[in-house]
């Protein structure tokens, strides 16, 4: 049977593929029904989770708990983010070790400096090159199967400009890196440029309202990029109608109006397999299955 790595990297390697963020297991399972080749844990959208901004404050542990949930609802293959992989190079030994046990199919380390930012926001700060190279290396000799996939994220664009950014990458590929995710590019000639520079698996964050165009898959796949996130779109479209149904039933006192635009009973008992758990229950015990509907 593949690993979670080698069904990525199989993904990939056949074509580029859209990596939407989902934000719990009900999602990813939404994503897997639809057809999607692999999801993504946002460090994003696990903090505004938990009511707290994208600044390094959540755990390790808390990052591999929600991996896990998700992993375990899913056949699809799970890239997560994580972060400045939680302190030192000997830190990111023990990253790659949880997520690796968890089923997560691959991670991406950044260079920041604690505390992080969102990578389309300023005040950043970097760690050095090297620095941050080690860590891969401690990253790449920790994972026990080879496929696990160990990303390099340099958010140096925004930081000390284009041409950092291709050297850090360059140097972070030495270190065995699998894959470069260079955050923040500006224009769709930087992603091309940068193509061109970081000849790799390369991985382009497609994420809202922040310093990237929001460029369309075919354009990113000629460009030369293989991975292409939505990190916070379906949290942020989820969040909105939340805002919205809540605005109106305060309002109206009713939900009436809302209802067309909801997941119906029968669709979210089809997702989640209602029937299947029911009729597991009924042949433990020993007991018939109905064959007639229920409504």
């Amino acid at each position: 049977m593949s690993t979670p790595g080698e069904r990525l990297r199989q993904a990939f390697a056949a074509k580029t593929i859209a990596v939407p963020g989902v934000f719990n297991p009900l999602v990813a399972m939404m994503a897997e029904r639809l057809g999607f080749e692999a999801v993504y844990l946002s460090g994003g959208a696990l903090s505004a989770g938990f009511g707290v901004p994208d600044i390094g404050l959540l755990t390790l542990t808390e990052f591999v708990d929600a991996a896990r949930a998700i992993a375990r609802a899913t056949s699809l293959p799970l890239l997560c983010d994580a972060d400045t992989g939680f302190g030192e190079a000997v830190n990111a030994e023990r990253t790659v070790q949880l997520f690796e046990a968890a089923g997560v199919a691959g991670i991406h380390l950044e260079d920041q400096q604690l505390p992080k930012r969102c990578g389309h926001l300023s005040g950043k700060a970097l760690v050095e090159p090297e620095a941050m190279a080690a860590k891969i290396r401690a990253a790449v000799a920790a994972r026990r199967d080879g496929n696990f996939v160990i990303i390099a994220r340099t958010d140096a664009r925004g930081v000390r400009g284009f041409d950092d950014a291709v050297q850090r990458a360059k140097l972070y590929l030495q270190a065995g890196a699998d894959a470069i995710f260079p955050e923040a590019l500006e224009s769709e000639a930087e992603f091309a440029a940068f193509a061109r520079a970081v000849p790799c698996t390369l991985l382009a964050n497609n994420t809202e309202f922040g310093k990237s165009p929001n460029l369309d898959m075919q354009t990113l796949a000629h460009l030369g990029y293989r991975l292409v996130l939505y990190p916070l779109t379906a949290f942020r479209a989820a969040l909105r109608a939340a805002r919205d149904t809540l605005a109106e039933l305060r309002d109206k006192g009713h939900q009436r109006d809302r209802i067309s635009q909801m997941l119906t009973r029968a669709e979210l008992y089809e997702l989640l397999d209602y029937k299947g758990y029911e009729d597991r229950d009924r042949k433990h015990f020993g007991q018939p299955t109905p064959t007639e509907k229920t409504s």
